[in-house]
């Protein structure tokens, strides 16, 4: 990225303060703005392996971090964090449906540490996410914000589903992520003037991370027209996807790294962590 981008993402991730305390136990965030989400626009772009391993960067950083899986239908994040599934009608779903559950009692510590993971049960049926509201969901969302330095949020483009819209207005911060895919664009604009339409505000996830990208002739300028900020891009890496499938994070202990991938997810990771 050039010096343009790198103060554009400065720009983005400016509002956020400076970490107090450094390998607390999940003592009260100092971070004002740390719930951070994530929406795909397109196939392709595999947020999990995002998400964990910018999670782990993180937490290398000192900082409590949570990863929050709200893809309700189809849980995948405890596999790239290398955690057991969580059993039916326990984490996510059990903080849901009430305000009486230990939270500690449902988050579960990775191996890293101060990586934590909050998520569902791959064996709990769909219908039993129908009728929660985003009241539900914020709830749960404040609940880890006040836990938790900073909270990363893997959300469904899922437009009709409470998780996709509640997450999206609970968020201070929001990435779009996108491959090189003529729709992308046309899916992030229709969601965020439905986001729009019933009042939740969309400014906060005009920014847009690339991902997997093979140099594939595509125009990037339709993202500037359309008002969307490309603030990283990650090359794909197929030792990454690899160490996905058997549960390992790619930035840790990898001994021949792409230089690229590292250098822009390391910048992101630390535009997150610093003033």
């Amino acid at each position: 990225m050039d010096r343009q981008s790198g103060r554009v993402v400065e720009g983005i991730l400016s509002k956020i303060s400076s970490k107090d305390l450094v390998g607390a136990e999940l003592l009260e965030s100092k971070l004002i703005y740390n719930l951070i989400g994530f929406i795909s626009a397109c196939d392709g772009t595999d947020n999990a392996v995002l998400i964990s391993n910018l999670g782990y960067l993180l937490s290398q950083k000192g900082l409590n971090t949570c990863i929050v899986d709200l893809k309700v239908f189809y849980p995948n994040l405890y596999h790239y964090v290398d955690c057991h599934a969580p059993k039916k009608a326990s984490g996510l779903i059990k903080l849901l449906k009430s305000d009486k559950v230990d939270v500690r009692e449902e988050i579960q510590a990775t191996k890293y540490e101060r990586l934590y993971l909050l998520s569902p049960s791959p064996q709990d049926l769909m219908e039993e996410y129908f009728d929660f509201e985003f009241e539900h969901l914020e709830r749960v969302l404040a609940t880890l914000k006040q836990m938790f330095d900073i909270v990363l949020i893997d959300i469904p483009n899922n437009p009709p589903l409470e998780f996709c819209l509640g997450a999206m207005k609970a968020c201070h911060i929001g990435f779009f992520t996108a491959t090189e895919r003529t729709e992308a664009v046309i899916h992030m604009v229709k969601l965020l003037d439905f986001a729009n339409s019933v009042g939740i505000s969309t400014a906060k996830f005009t920014n847009v991370i690339m991902m997997n990208l093979q140099n594939i002739d595509f125009d990037f300028d339709v993202y500037k027209e359309m008002g969307l900020n490309i603030i990283t891009a990650l090359p794909y890496v197929k030792d990454g996807v690899a160490r996905a499938n058997k549960g390992k994070l790619y930035v840790k202990d990898n001994p021949l790294f792409n230089r690229q991938f590292m250098k822009e997810i390391q910048r992101l990771a630390a535009q997150l962590a610093e003033q």
